[in-house]
């Protein structure tokens, strides 16, 4: 994958203050992008600005909380002002709690969904408006595989993340006459806060032989933005170290 395809491109990744919005921001940084932190943590933004520096990259921090749709249409309006335009949005911002459906409260079920999944609508919107202005962009959601299999008390998180991957091939449908390629990525297990932590029998239950990380997502999210990619469009990615697929038989 050519190292320039990346190069001045801005790219936007919301969540970007840990976890895989990091490691997202970071890689694009490494490969010459403008990135923008979209992040509502300012301790945790400042930190993801302050490495990719350091690490000789350029970034822009600008607080947002994409629960908020005015703070949406803020971040837009500022990268463009700043950046000038924008060729890549990473949606990747969510929050998850987990209860008993007896107990979630509204307010509860409408921050998961207003954070995860409505925000992913309004991100793409305000982004495509600006990417149609010379017709290219890409956008690649976060779902989860959770949006295929559950365990108890998730409710919301996977309502969220079930609706971000069919969100995802409507707007690919409805953006293509704008040149705006549109594909999520379901990742599975992966490991952000202590990966020496996990144990053999973690690893053992994917086929890859190991827990995924951050950079898992990154590549992921380079493949599917990379301009000798475009074909693919509408697309679910699921990045999992083949965990999903595991035919389990209980004795």
């Amino acid at each position: 994958m050519a190292s320039q395809a990346f190069k001045d491109k801005v790219v936007i990744v919301t969540g970007a203050g840990r976890g895989i919005g990091r490691g997202v921001a970071q890689a694009y940084a490494a490969r010459g992008a403008q990135v923008v932190i979209a992040e509502r943590d300012l301790g945790l933004g400042q930190e993801t600005e302050a490495l990719i520096r350091e690490e000789g990259g350029r970034a822009l921090f600008v607080p947002t909380d994409v629960s908020d749709p005015e703070q949406i249409t803020v971040l837009m309006k500022t990268v463009q002002e700043r950046c000038g335009t924008i060729h890549i949005l990473i949606n990747n911002a969510g929050v998850s709690r987990f209860g008993s459906p007896y107990e979630l409260t509204v307010e509860e079920w409408d921050a998961i969904i207003n954070t995860n999944l409505r925000s992913v609508f309004l991100c793409s919107r305000e982004a495509a408006r600006i990417m149609r202005l010379h017709n290219e962009g890409s956008i690649v959601n976060i779902a989860s595989t959770r949006a295929f299999q559950s365990e108890e008390n998730s409710e919301a998180y996977a309502a969220s993340k079930g609706g971000i991957i069919s969100l995802t091939h409507a707007l690919a449908a409805s953006l293509a006459i704008d040149g705006i390629c549109i594909n999520s990525i379901s990742p599975g297990w992966i490991e952000t806060e202590n990966y020496d932590a996990l144990r053999d029998i973690d690893h053992m239950q994917h086929w890859s032989g190991r827990v995924g990380h951050a950079g898992d997502i990154a590549s992921a999210c380079l493949f599917l933005t990379h301009p000798d990619n475009r074909f693919i469009n509408g697309a679910n990615l699921i990045v999992d170290g083949g965990m999903t697929k595991t035919m389990i038989y209980v004795p």
